[in-house]
């Protein structure tokens, strides 16, 4: 059997407040045209479908419509789990009619001991869970932690395989001793999060979701797909794309995406940001985080650097600023002269990255004019 690989879709994210739709219809276009192109037999999701258990409207429609291109257009069985940023009971809807054409959503941990059978392979589909859904299931209050429940889980599913098949688990959880980024909620619930990874290897492949890199870890019997859209500055030098899992013989190839728009960042001095012989050889609209090598104040820096860079999602400084970076240099009486809108413009600057905008203006306006009637009548 051929699978395509994949997790982590995150519908309805958004990146540091901008929209993400575009970037991940292009990136689901892409891997609907691999799953054709390689002639899988199937499309693994291996959980994280929404970005959160209450998905807006836009983000149910979203995803629907991309189901709906696999599985009723292309004709292609999906295979999914559900993750923790999912709403299992939400997620679920539907469900009992979804086999019919080869649809299969697994939510709850019982489903996980349902094999779905396949010419020469079996499929486990093992939703994300907490310790106490194992506890509920087992009928064992000794169970307390994750580790503690996968043996048990493990241990059930192997009562089930049938030896003359290849047995593929497809999960959403932390494997102990993979790298995480900024853009993974930990899975610290329950005490021990981390799953053993000598727990996986009665598997011939673990096709895991819940880290974004796809080398988050390296083991040649289980992998993490990673996102197909970067969703943190951390992310920037990952490489996003889809595994093609091939069971007999095993292989595994890596198939990479191509971003819409990247996620990259910029360590350079204002002057050369600004400089168009510089700018000019970049994809400006990417998603920019930029650090400034400069130590001393630039006024309205942001909206500077937007004019050119419409898409940053992080201003910061390498070096910090220097010790005048409040004065500017200037002595206390150059200070004192200066308007205090000015001062406190140029100081909010500075600290937030950003302008004061007209509502602010007006309650540091109403302040002062307080602060100057109350001084006077002092």
């Amino acid at each position: 059997m051929r699978f395509l690989h994949t997790a982590d879709w995150h519908i309805g994210r958004r990146l540091h407040g901008f929209d993400l739709t575009d970037e991940q219809e292009d990136a689901f276009s892409q891997i609907e045209r691999i799953a054709l192109a390689h002639q899988v037999d199937g499309v693994i999701i291996a959980g994280d479908l929404y970005d959160r258990g209450m998905p807006a409207e836009s983000a149910v429609a979203q995803l629907n419509q991309m189901i709906q291109k696999l599985n009723l257009d292309d004709h292609l069985p999906i295979y999914a789990v559900s993750g923790n940023h999912d709403s299992a009971i939400r997620l679920a809807t539907g469900t009992p009619w979804f086999k019919s054409t080869h649809f299969y959503l697994h939510t709850q941990l019982a489903q996980a001991f349902e094999p779905i059978e396949l010419a020469d392979t079996q499929l486990f589909l093992l939703p994300y869970f907490e310790p106490f859904d194992a506890q509920q299931y087992f009928e064992d209050d000794t169970i307390q932690h994750l580790d503690q429940a996968f043996v048990k889980v493990v241990a059930k599913m192997k009562t089930l395989f049938d030896p003359a098949k290849k047995h593929v688990l497809v999960a959403h959880f932390f494997v102990a001793g993979s790298a995480v980024t900024d853009s993974e909620t930990q899975l610290k619930v329950g005490g021990l999060a981390a799953v053993p990874e000598k727990l996986l290897h009665d598997f011939d492949y673990v096709a895991l979701g819940h880290l974004h890199g796809k080398d988050a870890l390296h083991a040649d019997h289980a992998r993490y797909s990673g996102s197909p859209v970067k969703f943190s500055l951390s992310e920037a030098n990952q490489k996003k794309g889809v595994f093609i899992v091939d069971t007999d013989p095993f292989n595994l190839t890596f198939v990479p995406l191509t971003p819409l728009r990247d996620v990259k960042r910029l360590t350079e001095s204002f002057a050369t940001l600004m400089d168009d012989s510089f700018y000019g050889t970049i994809k400006r609209d990417d998603f920019i985080g930029i650090t400034l090598t400069d130590r001393q104040p630039i006024p309205n820096v942001l909206a500077r650097l937007r004019a050119i860079y419409p898409n940053i999602i992080s201003l910061d400084r390498l070096h910090g600023y220097d010790s005048q970076v409040f004065a500017g240099g200037e002595s206390g009486a150059q200070i004192r002269q200066k308007n205090p809108m000015d001062l406190l413009s140029g100081f909010y600057q500075q600290i937030a990255k950003d302008e004061l905008t007209t509502q602010q203006r007006k309650w540091a306006q109403a302040a002062l004019k307080i602060a100057r009637k109350e001084g006077q009548q002092s």
